[in-house]
């Protein structure tokens, strides 16, 4: 990490992911073991509460509560890779925390298991994780791959961002960790109107017209400003981005589509890591595939009489602090 210390953490397992969309766990599962960010999983979480959130408040509550409290009695921070996921319990951190008697309640609820929520972890997104824990500089540094110039709209998603002062993951309306994330890669993060909007998949199985429209229109949107691919780090919007996508193309008069590649799966492979180990068993799209090169050696050259490292090609970054 960026003190020099290792890293342990409770990985919260999201229920869309495992039933779902698995290779999103696997590639982050490669990711952060190849990165030696040591993770534990604790079998007593739950759901995150997400989809009662709407339906019965204290419902919720109480199963974000349960997850915090069995992460603080194992000392360990939550790591989540579902933006919906990281919310709820963000949210749940929030609200337990400001209101006493709201705390009191769930805790004399959680007392039956032996538990109580005390405020003492905090739940971290993956890219927290890897932007602010490890670190743009140590991960450019670890790359044996570039994605050479590869141009990608990058997708933060609503619960991510939002609301700011809950989540704190990033500015709200000018975020830039992700970007910074993807052009360590060697990737181009491109700029491309409605950036920060919806997906449409909220709206997916009430509105399906509607869902579909919203995501028509960021696909649209992501091929105006010069993307060759989207990326994202939520499973909601990778299913939009993918399978409903592959519907709109379908139905619809589309003729801009764009691939979307998980995260952790483009890093992954900038990593060095086996397609199998990143569970990359679809077809990489030929565009990522034509830009993924390796990081050859190159020779070191003297500024001021000091022998100085070669860039890292496709990054701007140099091979060791000097950047």
């Amino acid at each position: 990490m960026r003190n020099g210390k290792s890293m342990k953490i409770a990985l919260f397992r999201c229920c869309m992911t495992s039933m779902g969309l698995a290779r999103y766990e696997t590639s982050s599962n490669a990711v952060l073991r190849e990165l030696g960010i040591e993770f534990v999983n604790i079998k007593e979480f739950n759901c995150c509460g997400y989809p009662l959130r709407n339906l019965n408040f204290e419902a919720y509550l109480l199963s974000s509560a349960r997850n915090l409290a069995l992460a603080e009695r194992a000392g360990l921070d939550i790591l989540t890779i579902c933006n919906c996921c990281y919310g709820s319990l963000k949210y749940a951190e929030h609200v337990l925390k400001k209101f006493v008697s709201t705390r009191e309640q769930v805790n004399a609820n959680l007392a039956a298991e032996g538990l109580k929520f005390s405020g003492t972890v905090s739940t971290k997104h993956l890219l927290g994780v890897l932007h602010d824990d490890l670190g743009v500089e140590t991960i450019r540094k670890r790359l044996k791959k570039t994605l050479n110039g590869l141009r990608i709209a990058t997708h933060y998603g609503c619960h991510l961002l939002r609301p700011k002062e809950v989540v704190g993951f990033d500015q709200g309306f000018q975020p830039v960790k992700f970007d910074a994330l993807v052009e360590a890669t060697g990737a181009v993060s491109v700029p491309w109107t409605g950036k920060l909007d919806c997906c449409g998949s909220p709206l997916l199985g009430v509105n399906d017209e509607l869902s579909m429209d919203l995501a028509e229109k960021k696909l649209r949107n992501a091929h105006r400003g010069g993307a060759q691919c989207l990326t994202v780090t939520c499973p909601y919007c990778q299913i939009q981005f993918g399978r409903i996508q592959r519907r709109i193309i379908e139905t619809r008069n589309f003729d801009t589509p764009v691939p979307c590649v998980l995260y952790p799966e483009l890093l992954g492979l900038c990593l060095g890591i086996d397609r199998e180990k990143l569970g990359l068993e679809e077809k990489l799209p030929e565009v990522v595939s034509a830009h993924l090169r390796d990081i050859e050696a190159q020779p070191a050259h003297e500024v001021n009489g000091q022998t100085m490292p070669a860039a890292i090609p496709g990054t701007g970054a140099r091979t060791d602090a000097q950047a």
